[in-house]
């Protein structure tokens, strides 16, 4: 039976929006994975949060419980309970069955709110096995339940569960009260069991994810204390309460995020402006009439220039992170470089500059900023609210930042002068680097044309002239690659052995990478370029799989590799085209009775091992020993290696993802890189829980 024919009649017109949710939950959440799990959570979150705000409530705890429903309190006015008077349900049925409802429309409760759409928390319930939610006000506790949307009564006399019966309201909905408080409490507390029907299995919460995340809101909200309390059992470590709170807002901020030594103290770029928008509204006879409304945009940003050059920019349009950016970061950098530009031309003569001109990489090298704005009604780009598409915006932004930058520039202040000297120095020498940087390279082009084009000669090349379908292996070692040699499909598999460890590009500057052998012939082989001048399109591989040993040593050389990927030619691994092998750690050999061949078997850990070994002693099998345990590639033969780790039939590749990479550059500039005390503080942290037996001896 279908299910929307479970439905009761009385519901069809609150569900047939809903059911489009369950139909198309992507358009919604983005996706049915853990992505869009943590979005319905931050659906629910925000809501709290913009109830803190607009000035109600200072604290949210979000609760992971062990049965796989996530619980989010708070202590703000509460959710309405009374009557709405065009549909004639209660404000909570309104807000969780009715898409585009909320008090997020026109001029209603929120001045600037994080949810515009108002379906936040009608998807979330669409797209939840059970939703249960509590409101505290006017002296009572109310409460309501849904099942997939639809309101109705759980019994709960065995214990609260999504799959208890349940049995719809038929004539009329209603909030039963369970309870009361003292005068002057209110709150809301919703609980909700994501549907295993619309998530797929692997779809969890991300303990890592959500503290980002409360950690972030903190920020952005200052003296709002949020609680993420972790029950699960099941999630491999012992539950755990963290909490956070922060008192200095986006300038805390700013210091948290930067990466570097500070160049310039954390300055603070505020101000607002006015702007008209034409929206459609419901006239009182229920048709749509565009009318022109005034809006206020508040702009609070913080910006820091440090000793390094990666830059941290961080947008949110009230307090909804924007990674994508929009029309407010658009006119933050047009503004930073409008005023830097117009700052190096007033000092050319002091700073020695000529004729040439600041680019946007020479202003925002080393720049950390927290850019914040807050309106009404923000227009998003996709309901994921990634990308802010409000025009105004920009000129907006752009003005405010102009205007106290320029404050800045021309302040008596010794602190101000002197660090506004620090800053032109620094895009200045940015400049010049970038100049002298394009220099060179045209002239080494000009040279290599000039003498030769060819490939280097360790590089062992396919036949096929394709690009889709070819595959480079970076080999480790010379004896790896005679073995690699015999096992390869030589019509579409190419060969490029590197002696050891390659050069650690995470200390290393860009000169000393390209003339380090092992990397420039890297580069060169892939033919697409490095750093800004990479070209994807001219990459001569439709894979790059980095192939080593199976050991420490090995996972040190990938560990390299990903670090020379991701710092300079980042769009491979954006576009899902370099890969890591995975070679086999043993070999074990089943003893078949008779004349039947030896059964072989390959394991790629202990776990598998112990596992594989304890299943043939189960079913009386015996196997050769010593198990052979391979301590690199060179040690197998060809068609071990070709059946293993190189035939496309039978071999297992681990697709390297940019946030893969970004991990192992962190994990590398952690133990690897030039800051010596986090190197030490690590040591002695991990120290007692360090094993023995993971040293591979």
């Amino acid at each position: 039976m279908p299910e929307s024919s479970e439905y009761s009649a009385r519901h069809l017109s609150v569900l047939e929006g809903l059911e489009a949710v369950r139909k198309r939950p992507g358009m919604y959440i983005g996706s049915t994975d853990s992505r869009g799990l943590m979005h319905c959570l931050w659906e629910i979150i925000d809501n709290s949060v913009d109830e803190a705000l607009a000035g109600f409530g200072n604290r949210i705890e979000v609760t992971l419980h062990d049965d796989g429903s996530v619980e989010v309190r708070d202590q703000a006015r509460g959710i309405p309970v009374d009557i709405e008077p065009k549909t004639g349900l209660t404000g909570v049925e309104v807000v969780f069955t009715k898409l585009h409802a909320g008090g997020k429309f026109g001029s209603g409760s929120y001045a600037a709110s994080g949810g515009l759409h108002g379906v936040g928390a009608s998807v979330v319930n669409a797209l939840s096995q059970r939703l249960d939610v509590e409101v505290d006000r006017d002296g009572k506790t109310h409460k309501m339940s849904f099942r997939r949307g639809e309101p109705g009564r759980f019994d709960d006399s065995k214990g609260v569960a999504p799959d208890n019966p349940f049995t719809p309201f038929e004539d009329s909905s209603s909030l039963e009260i369970i309870g009361k408080v003292a005068k002057g409490v209110s709150g809301s507390r919703v609980r909700y069991w994501a549907d295993p029907q619309i998530f797929i299995r692997d779809a969890v919460f991300s303990i890592e994810d959500l503290l980002n995340r409360a950690r972030q809101t903190a920020f952005l909200v200052p003296g709002l204390a949020l609680e993420i309390d972790d029950r699960r059992q099941s999630a491999g470590s012992s539950p755990a309460k963290h909490q956070f709170r922060f008192d200095g807002g986006i300038t805390e901020f700013a210091d948290f995020l930067a990466p570097d030594n500070r160049l310039t103290d954390t300055w603070r770029l505020s101000g607002e402006g006015k702007f008209t928008e034409t929206i459609p509204v419901l006239d009182d006879s229920g048709n749509m009439v565009s009318r022109d409304v005034e809006r206020n945009c508040q702009v609070d940003i913080a910006v820091r220039w440090g000793t390094g050059y990666e830059t941290q920019l961080k947008s949110f349009v009230n307090i909804i992170a924007t990674p994508k950016g929009g029309t407010h970061l658009a006119g933050f950098e047009q503004a930073i470089l409008k005023i830097l530009r117009a700052q190096v031309e007033a000092n050319a003569r002091k700073l020695k500059v000529g004729s040439d001109k600041l680019e946007k990489e020479d202003a925002l090298a080393g720049l950390t900023a927290v850019i914040t704005v807050r309106l009404a009604e923000p227009q998003f780009e996709g309901q994921t609210k990634e990308v802010l598409g409000t025009p105004a915006v920009k000129n907006i932004v752009a003005n405010v930042v102009a205007k106290a930058l320029n404050d800045r520039f021309t302040s008596s202040k010794r602190d101000d002068k002197t660090q506004a000297t620090l800053l032109l120095e620094k895009v200045v020498s940015e400049m010049k680097a970038r100049i002298s940087a394009r220099t060179h390279k045209e002239t080494q082009r000009r040279k290599n044309a000039l003498e030769s084009s060819s490939l280097p000669t360790k590089l062992v090349d396919c036949r096929t002239q394709e690009t889709e379908g070819s595959e480079l292996f970076i080999v480790e070692g010379d004896s790896a690659l005679g073995t690699a040699k015999l096992a390869r499909d030589s019509e579409f598999q190419a060969l490029l052995p590197i002696r050891g460890k390659i050069l650690n590009v995470q200390k290393a500057s860009v000169s000393d990478m390209l003339s380090n052998a092992e990397c420039a012939s890297i580069i060169q082989v892939i033919g697409a370029g490095s750093g800004r001048s990479f070209d994807l399109e001219a990459a001569r591989y439709g894979k790059v799989i980095l192939m080593s040993d199976a050991d420490v040593d090995g996972a040190h050389i990938r560990t390299l590799l990903l670090t020379l990927f991701f710092r300079y030619m980042r769009p491979l691994v954006e576009a899902g085209r370099v890969f890591a092998a995975v070679p086999p750690l043993h070999r074990v050999e089943v003893i078949n009775s008779g004349s039947k061949k030896n059964e072989v078997l390959y394991t790629y850990s202990q776990q598998e091992l112990e596992q594989v070994l304890a299943r043939l002693a189960a079913t009386g099998k015996r196997y050769k020993e010593p198990i052979q345990r391979y301590k690199g590639l060179g040690e197998m033969d060809a068609d071990q290696l070709a059946e293993t780790t190189m035939d496309r039939q039978h071999r297992t590749l681990r697709r390297v993802r940019v946030e893969d990479a970004a991990a192992a550059e962190a994990v590398f500039e952690l133990l690897m890189g030039n800051e010596v005390a986090p190197r030490r503080d690590f040591i002695v942290d991990s120290a007692d829980s360090f094993e023995r037996e993971r040293i591979d001896a």
